[in-house]
């Protein structure tokens, strides 16, 4: 058993030390094959630069362990791959293309080691015992640094979106509070035009988060949110804790974003993050108002109970600027709707019949709208004026921003079933 240790040893490191002398044809052939199957990778020519010399050091390392008979388990990445994995950090790369790039590479690895074990034996039982050898350490040996790549990536990862945080959000508070600024300088510092039109949008996970999660999570929202609105340049992410980020994002001439694609443009599949939405605002004017908006926006968002995933000053302008004060609010809502405003199913469905009646202003049109008969629209709206105690036409200004502060801040301003009268309708 000894004897066959120490000649598939001896075997493995006569294949490795032929190998190594064609280690430059052979980082070449694997660093095209990185860049033409992981369009991540390529594109930037010193980060390229990077990669080869990472190749490079890991396949002569990988060889090196081979050729010596050294424990894979104890080899550190090589200084080139560790300033790689550094650089994809700071360009945003995933891992998943740093990972996938090892896994790609250790392929074609293995497949001129092997091609080379079978062109010196014909002994298939030393062949099939070195192939395994050679599969295992190897294997062991990018486990062990793939490891530790994830690791520096997420730290330099978190330190770079620290620094660059700090940069943003001290020239982005001046921004916001009006100093004196010299635009081409905060636009440099930024990486972002403001000689243009704004979509200023407050994102948050509402939920715990781990590490840079949250943030990771906002951004890629933020990424696919400016390609579904036609962006014209990159948006600014300016990240405030863990969870919460401030976003920006660039619009061309046509600054009409439709209340529809809203909803579908930060709809990323993540169910736990929340958006508010200011309108589009032109300029270092726009930039500031379109924040504010979306601020303002949020503050509804956060006060709704349930609150809706997606919310935009457009849909919600009037509302929020009463909900800087719920209580008050609420107390307003209760008095202009009465028992209209309890918190209940049938109440609900006469409010949303009320909604529609008051936008509309025909019978006709809200049965069309709502899918029902004339006859249930006029018995919904004679209901609903029971449970206001009086008619509409006098008051349609008031009971039409009260239902929508009903429609938006729900629970928030809805009476409790058992309040006032102690009747649910």
């Amino acid at each position: 058993m000894e004897g066959e240790d120490t000649a598939v040893a001896a075997e493995l490191s006569a294949v490795a030390a032929t190998v190594a002398g064609h280690v430059p044809e052979l980082s070449s052939e694997i660093w095209a094959l990185l860049t033409q199957d992981i369009p991540e990778l390529r594109g930037d020519q010193i980060v390229e630069k990077l990669l080869d010399a990472s190749i490079e050091e890991n396949v002569a390392t990988l060889l090196h362990v081979f050729e010596h008979g050294l424990v894979p388990d104890e080899i550190r990445a090589p200084p080139a791959a560790v300033e790689y994995a550094r650089r994809l950090a700071q360009r945003g790369v995933s891992t998943i293309a740093l990972i996938r790039s090892y896994r790609v590479g250790h392929g074609r690895f293995l497949s001129r080691c092997i091609e080379q074990l079978t062109s010196r034996t014909t002994d298939a039982a030393l062949n099939t015992a070195v192939t395994l050898r050679l599969v295992d350490v190897s294997f062991r040996y990018i486990d062990r640094v793939s490891e530790e790549l994830i690791s520096v990536y997420q730290q330099e990862r978190d330190r770079w979106l620290l620094t660059q945080t700090a940069v943003r959000a001290g020239r982005v508070r001046e921004l916001l509070r009006g100093d004196p600024v010299d635009i081409d300088t905060t636009e440099a510092a930024l990486g972002y035009r403001l000689r243009r039109h704004h979509l200023g949008v407050i994102a948050w996970v509402d939920g715990a988060v781990q590490g840079s999660d949250g943030l990771t999570r906002l951004d890629r929202l933020g990424a696919r949110a400016a390609r579904a609105l036609n962006s014209r340049g990159r948006y600014l992410f300016v990240p405030r804790d863990e969870s919460l980020a401030w976003i920006w994002i660039p619009l061309g001439a046509d600054t009409r974003v439709s209340e529809e694609p809203l909803p579908t443009a930060f709809e990323n599949g993540d169910a736990m993050i929340r958006v508010a939405v200011g309108a589009p605002g032109y300029g270092l004017d726009g930039f500031r108002q379109t924040h504010v908006q979306a601020e303002r926006t949020q503050d509804l968002a956060l006060a709704a109970k349930p609150g809706a995933r997606v919310t935009t000053f457009a849909d919600v302008g009037t509302i929020a600027l009463i909900c800087a004060d719920v209580d008050a609010a609420r107390s307003w809502v209760w008095g202009t709707l009465a028992d209209l405003a309890f918190d209940d199913e049938s109440h609900a469905r006469l409010r949303n019949t009320l909604q529609v009646f008051l936008r509309l202003g025909t019978y006709t049109a809200t049965a069309e709208q709502l899918a029902l008969h004339k006859n249930s629209v006029q018995y919904r709206i004679r209901k609903a004026e029971e449970a206001l105690g009086g008619g509409i036409d006098d008051r349609r200004a008031d009971l039409e921003l009260a239902l929508r502060a009903c429609q938006y801040l729900g629970q928030a301003v809805l009476r409790p079933v058992d309040s006032g009268s102690g009747r649910a309708g």
